[in-house]
């Protein structure tokens, strides 16, 4: 999804004052001619020329990476930012709408431009917030104070005179900025695209269409996108205004964007994100627990133990919100999962996953469905009492053992026994075949001749 700059429309090109001649700079370049006022009272034109010429010399890009651009330049471009911002903010008197289209075209200019490639050979990283780790842009002393501009805009100017400027593709240009690295751009992109959102009601359907198909492109395409936990904050405040009960199209949303972004190897960039917009979906309407928690178990991870970890603290939060109807219904999977969590080799895995059984809430699901529940719970405690290499890991599943052991003794007993009983048949079953082996092996020793190769003399003619 690239950029177009044809989203603003230019205004009809008009007479320009002397003044605003010269205060053009000659070297770099300039966008669209800007109109000019109508004439009315001599303070006025010149102030309005002032601006308008401020509003031109913002068009001239620079990319603060070329030897022979002018620092000067690229300061006094600030400060005629500065100036621009300063009359957006002064309450005095509304902005003129002949300044909406240079001003929008200056916006659009300045934001709208092809992207670096990445500078990593992977965005995804562990720490995302480590400043370190993220890639600031040179142009961020002009861009911060471009999307000022457009954030006034959008909050004071009214939104049927916007429209003709903030259409769909520029709704898209914006979208594809989000691909940024600097994570200050993609904080203001977020601000930006969220008032829009708010101001422009007619929009929001095509928005959050064009947001989904961000997200489906990152999860079945490229996996690579550095905005998702931006679009996915947005989409939590616009989750969080949903009425209940929910449209069948935020279902659906639900089902088939919010849940497959588990899958992606750079989930825990942006789990927070995603685990609040799916929180807010169970906490509406309760009984969407079980499709969310059969969702979660479909994308769970085989190798990345970070994920597992992430994944094993949205499931406790979620059982907290599930419609108790469905606890019998889930327990077995949730913690047939849970157990298998807690037998993992890695010990942060295994102790996240003992410490859910401190959660009360899940064992009141647990509990719902004991019969099931219980022999392969007590079968994972043993295991992990015998073999884990941990000895935290195994001072926790005693603590857990004693516990279950407490909620229902005759029933852990049992289990026990079954555990043992299945034991001993397995040992039986290997002596078996071991001395249906030995037997094989002794009949064939003693009728070794047949298995040795017979031995052939050549004989040659020479």
């Amino acid at each position: 999804m690239g950029i177009r700059r044809d989203s603003p429309k230019n205004s009809p090109r008009k007479k320009t004052t002397l003044k605003h001649l010269f205060d053009l700079d000659p070297k770099p370049y300039v966008g669209s001619p800007l109109p000019s006022p109508r004439r009315g009272g001599g303070g006025t034109d010149y102030e309005h020329d002032g601006i308008l010429s401020a509003i031109s010399y913002c068009n001239s890009v620079f990319t603060f990476t070329d030897p022979q651009e002018s620092p000067s330049q690229q300061d006094l471009k600030r400060l005629k930012l500065m100036d621009v911002v300063s009359l957006l903010k002064s309450p005095k008197k509304p902005l003129h709408e002949q300044l909406f289209s240079p001003l929008m075209s200056m916006v659009s200019v300045n934001l709208f431009r092809p992207l670096p490639p990445p500078s990593k050979t992977s965005i995804v990283s562990a720490l995302p917030d480590d400043e370190e780790l993220s890639t600031f842009t040179p142009l961020w002393p002009h861009l911060q104070l471009v999307y000022d501009i457009l954030l006034r805009l959008v909050l004071n100017v009214d939104s049927k005179k916007l429209k003709d400027y903030i259409d769909h593709q520029f709704i898209r240009n914006l979208l594809y900025l989000f691909q940024s690295e600097d994570p200050r751009e993609r904080e203001n992109l977020k601000n930006v695209f969220h008032r829009i959102y708010s101001r422009f009601t007619s929009y929001r359907s095509f928005m959050r269409k064009a947001m989904n198909e961000v997200f489906l492109h990152y999860v079945f395409e490229t996996e690579k996108h550095c905005g998702i936990g931006e679009l996915l904050e947005i989409w939590g405040s616009i989750i969080n205004g949903f009425g209940v009960p929910l449209k069948e199209e935020h279902k659906l949303f639900l089902m088939r964007v919010l849940l497959p972004l588990h899958k992606p190897k750079g989930l825990q960039v942006y789990h927070r994100q995603l685990a609040y917009c799916v929180s807010q979906f169970v906490q509406k309407e309760p009984a969407l627990g079980g499709v969310v928690v059969r969702g979660i178990l479909r994308y769970w991870p085989i190798t990345n133990c970070h994920k597992e970890v992430l994944l094993i603290g949205e499931l406790e939060e979620l059982v907290e919100n599930i419609d108790p109807d469905q606890y019998r219904t889930l327990a077995l999977p949730l913690c047939s999962r849970i157990t298998r969590c807690f037998n993992s080799c890695n010990s942060q895995v295994a102790e996240r996953a003992l410490y859910v059984w401190n959660n009360e809430q899940f064992v009141k699901m647990a509990s719902e469905a004991m019969e099931e529940v219980f022999p392969v719970v007590v079968e994972g405690m043993e295991r992990n009492l015998k073999l884990h290499w941990s000895k935290s890991v195994k001072q926790l599943t005693e603590n857990v053992k004693a516990m279950l052991e407490e909620m229902d003794p005759p029933l852990y007993d049992k289990c026990l026994r079954e555990i043992h009983h299945r034991e001993s048949e397995a040992h039986r079953e290997q002596i078996q075949r071991q001395q249906k082996w030995d037997q094989i092996e002794t009949a064939a020793a003693k009728h070794s001749h047949f298995l040795q190769p017979t031995k052939t003399i050549c004989v040659s003619s020479h």
